[in-house]
């Protein structure tokens, strides 16, 4: 009775509410500022290593879409202007241009490879670049939003009909302080909701049809008249989804990539050469002035396309020759050959290298058929059809999702024999092998099987935990770390219970209630502990390589303080038998007799337990076990030449040579023709 008195005191409203307070508005726009240089050191570091001012950007040609299907009246887009063009290397008037529309909402279309994500990361950085000086001219009574990207293809319209309700979710996970429980701020809704939010939704045709709908559907119920939009889509996947809506999305305008003149193509090509030209690459430029071989025209008149031609044939040793062949003849068959041949050049072009500061050079020598084996079969499991994203904490869904519980349960009740044989021994050795491997048999086992049981059951689950994020310091988090600690008392007093009573069983009623005291002591301390460490209160951005370390410390937490209350429960075990014996037999020889079986019970038996049984339920704490969930199953695909064992080092190095990209916290290919290109294998 007492002990659910206290639960329900801890539980009630009353002393667990922690509604947030209205937010000031000097806090919300400095929140606002923080994540804005965030953007801008993510995303110019993402633009670096895109090479989109490499030697200068692609000069593609925009312009407003001439298909009346995809945009309503132009007076509610363009006001008077009636038009919109621009430029991809005169990104500031384009920005510009932007602002000028009626609500500002823009969808950026195209073929394939035509560069409209470069653009949209292009925009992203100018309008940040220009927010300051574009607020001290709207006035303070105006927000300048801040322009965050996020790929569409993880918006699912069933589970959140509302884009700002999505919004919200996405940017507590790429950016965690914004959903720090600890924070005195709801910072990520009300950023959202205030207006400060201006979504960058790339890729809506990487959605399924039917959801590309819904998606058009669900935008033009969610936007407001003050909100402000930027999406990207290939044009005939938009087109489809708007006609197949009824409607196209509102006040929106719609531009369309141009393709490239060869003389354009020709010029941006020379730009990438040195001064003195090869007689290979003079006839390859020539051919494309004069349109000689339709094959190369048609492929060098998109971003893509030049950007496979430089990668390809800019290697050091490499002939052009046969651009100018028979195999610029035909652009499919040119596409396979210049896919086919990327990862090997790219490889060749970077070097592995062991500095820190060389940001775009794999720490490791790739050897190309691995590499290409890999991302093939990344490229299977992570198909086009579902989507662009690689999350690393996926790769567990990849292996039989039976095998990782199977593997727990045994792990957990193999852990309770063992430490209850160690820690009954341990004892026994002292009073005899009558007390000693009762008390330890009972109450490890116990445990073993209680927690092995439920966490094979719960770690069929932690496929689908998100990543954690680790944070240690204790300055300005000692309320919060006060606050994680009360509110799980209630746990630690359940497990102070089951242990009480078994060692009451065991070795009577002192022992029962000292070892049930240290359990509810050590219990509380390290759940409420392990969630206070998951609560970041600083403004970092997630990205793939952050999370996995962040959660892998987690786990290093637990079960650290896992054999920490073990040692502390083998100790208190032994100390309860002194207690126990003194009373009842000779003080002075039982104690000491008692305080030495303690001594042998904590430091063999207690930590051996902790190893097993109090550092198994340990990783059961918290709500992150993304790490070693993925590390179990990329133990099986290594062993199956399907991933390498150190499989982030791997995806890494993928992404340090041009391979990969990264968007917040998970991978993509670099281009989604590689995507695709490497799932027909």
């Amino acid at each position: 009775m007492t002990a659910a008195a206290i639960v329900a005191w801890l539980r009630s409203p009353r002393i667990n509410s922690m509604s947030p307070p209205i937010v000031d508005p000097d806090d919300l726009h400095a929140a606002g500022q923080s994540l804005a240089k965030l953007l801008k050191q993510q995303w110019t570091s993402e633009a670096r290593h895109r090479a989109l001012d490499d030697p200068q950007p692609i000069p593609v040609a925009w312009q407003l879409s001439t298909n009346p299907i995809l945009m309503g009246d132009l007076r509610l887009i363009t006001g008077r202007k009636r038009t919109l063009t621009g430029r991809s290397d005169d990104i500031a008037a384009l920005a510009s241009r932007f602002r000028a529309l009626e609500r500002r909402r823009l969808v950026i279309t195209g073929a394939p490879g035509t560069g409209k994500t470069t653009l949209a990361v292009q925009l992203l950085l100018e309008l940040i670049d220009s927010c300051d000086f574009y607020q001290a001219n709207v006035g303070e009574q105006k927000i300048a939003p801040i322009p965050v990207l996020f790929p569409i293809s993880g918006w699912d319209t069933r589970h959140h009909s509302q884009l700002h309700d999505w919004l919200v979710m996405r940017l507590r996970e790429d950016y965690p302080a914004l959903a720090s429980s600890g924070s005195k701020l709801d910072l990520a809704s009300r950023l959202v909701s205030a207006g400060y939010i201006l979504p960058i939704l790339d890729g809506l045709d990487e959605l399924p049809a039917e959801a590309r709908v819904r998606a058009i559907e669900a935008l033009n119920k969610s936007l407001a008249a003050a909100d402000q939009l930027i999406l990207t889509s290939r044009v005939d996947e938009f087109t489809s989804a708007v006609t197949q809506a009824g409607r196209p999305l509102n006040a929106a305008a719609v531009i369309t990539a141009q393709p490239l003149p060869p003389e354009a193509a020709a010029s941006y090509l020379r730009s990438c050469l040195p001064q003195s030209l090869s007689q290979a690459w003079e006839e390859v430029l020539a051919a494309l002035r004069a349109r000689a071989n339709p094959g190369l025209n048609e492929l060098a008149s998109t971003p893509l396309g030049l950007w496979l031609i430089r990668t390809v044939y800019l290697t050091p040793g490499s002939n052009p020759a046969s651009l100018a062949g028979p195999l610029g003849s035909d652009a499919s068959t040119l596409r396979t050959h210049l896919l086919d041949h990327l990862i090997p050049a790219l490889i060749a072009s970077r070097p592995p290298s062991r500095d820190p500061a060389d940001h775009f050079r794999p720490r490791r020598q790739l050897n190309p058929q691995l590499v290409r084996r890999y991302l093939i079969y990344l490229a299977h499991q992570f198909h086009p059809k579902n989507g662009r994203d690689i999350p690393w904490w996926h790769i567990a869904r990849t292996t039989p999702s039976r095998l990782l519980p199977i593997t727990r349960l045994a792990s957990g009740l193999v852990a309770g024999l063992v430490a209850g044989s160690v820690a009954g021994l341990s004892t026994g050795l002292t009073f005899g092998l009558v007390f000693g491997p009762k008390i330890g048999l009972i109450v490890s086992l116990m445990a073993g099987f209680t927690f092995g049981l439920l966490g094979g059951l719960r770690s069929g689950l932690w496929h689908s935990e998100v990543p954690g994020y680790a944070r240690f310091r204790l300055r300005g988090r000692t309320t919060l770390l006060f606050r994680m600690i009360k509110n799980y008392f209630s746990y630690g007093l359940i497990g102070g219970l089951v242990f009480g009573l078994g060692g009451s069983i065991a070795g009577g009623l002192i022992t029962g209630v000292l070892l049930g005291f240290i359990v509810l002591i050590m219990g509380t301390f390290s759940i409420g502990f392990i969630n206070w460490a998951e609560q970041p209160t600083i403004m970092i951005v997630s990205t793939p390589m952050s999370g996995w370390r962040s959660d892998r410390a987690l786990t290093v937490l637990r079960i650290t303080i896992g054999l920490v209350s073990g040692l502390v429960i083998g100790l208190a075990s032994g100390l309860g038998a002194a207690l126990r014996f003194g009373l009842t037999g000779d003080l002075l020889s039982s104690m000491l007799g008692g305080l030495g079986c303690g001594l042998a019970s904590g430091l063999l038996g207690g930590t051996i337990g902790g190893l097993g049984t109090k550092a198994t339920t340990s990783i059961e704490n918290g709500k992150h076990h993304a790490w070693l969930a993925c590390s179990i199953s990329v133990s099986t695909l290594a062993i199956t030449g399907n991933l390498p064992w150190r499989v982030m080092e791997f995806l890494e190095d993928a992404y340090r040579v041009g391979l990969l990209r990264t968007v917040g916290p998970v991978y993509q290919f670099r281009h989604a023709d590689l995507h695709d290109h490497l799932a027909e294998q």
